[in-house]
């Protein structure tokens, strides 16, 4: 399930022969699922025939490119590193992507807060498309199943938590502790827990949404910070030497 440029992008990803045609997307936004198309360069029947490989979409008053739709070719498959909710019987070589990213004028601005919310907002939308398999966030390699990215999307759209495991992974090290990848889209710095912290996986993984929540709201770390977490768990957290982790022990 490898291949694809990590950029700020998002795939929508379809079993072959499963892609939609333009008409389900124009579909979709004409019921109210907070977009528009804002510009189709196909002909004035590409609507109606889903004939065109590209499409211009607008939300919150930003443009996102589409491409890869029915009629065409697929968009290129993202990589995958991280696997959430999804069953492992998911063949990845037999899908094939439809991938949103910031529009042209965007580039300079495409891992903003509010292109990154919108694009990921634009996603969760999409899953009510027919037959989507899985919804995959380039910068973090994390493939979703569809309904969990939707709600936790959702929720952080509308002001929840932040929606860990969706747009961040978390995998382990060599050394025995864990390691954050994605964050660093949102705060410049991924989080590392240290073997001692990530000892207990199941554990780990419930600690980390917690830290993942508290670091995406806090921004980036520089100095020393304690925690003290309900169980009495008392955490000390500070940057690594090179500014690009946050190192996370036990007191």
């Amino acid at each position: 399930m490898n291949g694809g440029a990590r950029t700020t992008a998002v795939s929508l990803l379809f079993a072959e022969g499963q892609r939609p045609v333009l008409s389900s997307v124009a579909r979709l936004a004409d019921a109210g699922a907070g977009f528009s198309i804002s510009h189709d360069p196909g002909d004035n029947g590409a609507i109606a025939t889903g004939g065109t490989q590209w499409v211009e979409l607008i939300a919150n008053g930003l443009t996102f490119d589409m491409e890869g739709l029915a009629g065409g070719p697929p968009a290129d498959l993202p990589a995958s590193g991280h696997i959430f909710g999804i069953s492992s019987d998911l063949d990845g070589a037999r899908l094939r992507a439809v991938t949103m990213k910031p529009g042209k004028h965007l580039a300079a601005g495409a891992t903003m807060l509010p292109v990154l919310r919108t694009l990921a907002h634009l996603a969760a939308q999409m899953t009510a498309l027919e037959g989507l398999r899985a919804v995959a966030w380039h910068p973090a390699r994390c493939w979703s199943e569809p309904e969990k990215f939707r709600t936790g999307i959702t929720s952080w759209v509308e002001g929840g938590v932040f929606p860990a495991f969706s747009l961040v992974a978390l995998a382990p090290v060599l050394d025995g502790g864990m390691q954050s990848e994605g964050l660093a889209l949102f705060t410049g710095q991924e989080l590392r827990l240290e073997p001692e912290v990530a000892g207990d996986a199941a554990e780990a993984g419930k600690l980390a949404v917690r830290l993942l929540h508290w670091l995406y709201e806090r921004g980036r770390l520089t100095a020393t910070e304690h925690l003290a977490l309900p169980g009495r768990v008392r955490l000390r957290l500070e940057p690594s030497a090179n500014g690009r982790f946050v190192r996370v022990w036990k007191v």
